[in-house]
């Protein structure tokens, strides 16, 4: 052994090799740590921790949520303040309370049949829209390839047709040349034409279903694409349970399988449904004759792009808000029901 060999064996100190702690003993060294805290402040930890382990996850959601915090967040902030105010925007707002409140239930008329319509509007054309996306979108996924393609499109072109109204101003047209008067007197069942758009009893029907014929939009996209993506070992698994039929199957196996589909299909059509507008602006006009088609969204345009009566139109805005908010958190209690 030459001398430098020895002189750094001599030197060389036997190293302590310090313990490797494994996953579960450290999350159970992190259980205890939290025990220790105080429940807020253990959850401020559990959020940190979170955080820190996720951080690529969220600088990459940064930008919408930014975006979304900006002009979605705030206006909705603002626009519950600004409901406590008179802000005609010439002067400043004033500060009324409950003002606005007071005089939207208890003076103005036109509100509460404006609330009455889109109550029923959403009661039915709701439900109903969503059970159809859901059927529709059911049965399609059973077929394949291109012909499948064809259906979706076929199904879902109305909600993206910006003139669609304009078939229906046609169809629903007062006068002998309107489709569907035309059709009615040669069939012999009315002698005159019927003003469809401008009699009152007529309105709301007509309303509801052109809403119907236009609601196969995202949330029915959204339903196929969740049908794709259903294991089909699920099936198999479920005929070994006892699960005998198709319609057991949806019950027990699809639905469960694309609740996350569910839930944003029904969120999209409860929108819809509440915030109905343009539909009644383009084919009865606004205002309507006696207001048969008036929604809290024509009210709310009113006030706020004819009147510029901003801190009333914001009341409006923040009770059509809640009633959004309420039916969402309902509908997501009975969605979590399903499959049981």
């Amino acid at each position: 052994m030459s001398e430098n060999t020895a002189a750094v064996t001599k030197k060389t100190r036997p190293v302590k090799e310090k313990p490797v702690k494994t996953k579960p003993e450290k999350k159970e060294t992190m259980n205890k740590k939290l025990a220790e805290m105080s429940p807020m402040r253990a959850r401020m930890h559990r959020m940190g921790y979170q955080i820190r382990r996720n951080k690529a996850c969220y600088f990459m959601m940064a930008p919408y949520f930014i975006l979304f915090f900006i002009f979605t967040v705030v206006p909705v902030l603002m626009s519950i303040v600004l409901s406590f105010t008179y802000f005609n925007m010439l002067e400043a707002p004033t500060f009324i309370g409950w003002g606005n409140y007071i005089k939207l239930f208890l003076e103005d008329d036109i509100f509460m049949i404006a609330l009455k319509n889109t109550l029923i509007f959403a009661v039915v054309t709701g439900p109903v829209s969503y059970i159809l996306c859901l059927l529709f979108a059911w049965i399609i996924n059973e077929f394949h390839g291109k012909l499948r393609a064809f259906l979706t499109l076929v199904f879902y072109a109305p909600s993206i047709c910006g003139n669609a109204y304009m078939v229906w101003q046609l169809i629903l047209s007062g006068d002998r040349y309107g489709y569907l008067n035309g059709i009615l007197i040669r069939l012999g069942i009315i002698d005159e034409p019927i003003l469809w758009m401008q009699t009152e009893k007529w309105v709301m029907p007509a309303l509801i279903v052109v809403q119907l014929w236009l609601s196969l939009g995202t949330g029915f996209l959204s339903f196929i694409a969740g049908l794709q993506t259903v294991d089909k070992s699920l099936y198999e698994a479920a005929a070994l349970d006892g699960v005998k039929n198709r319609w057991q199957e949806l019950w027990y196996v699809t639905l469960p399988a694309i609740r996350p589909q569910l839930m944003f299909g029904a969120v999209m059509q409860i929108t819809q449904s509440f915030a109905v507008s343009d539909i009644s602006i383009q084919l009865a006009g606004n205002p309507s004759v006696n207001y048969a088609g008036a929604t809290v969204v024509t009210h709310l345009l009113d006030y706020g792009t004819t009147r510029f009566d901003m801190g009333y139109a914001s009341a409006i805005a923040s009770v059509l808000f809640a009633l959004m908010v309420g039916t969402n958190l309902l509908i997501q209690r009975l969605l979590r029901r399903v499959g049981e």
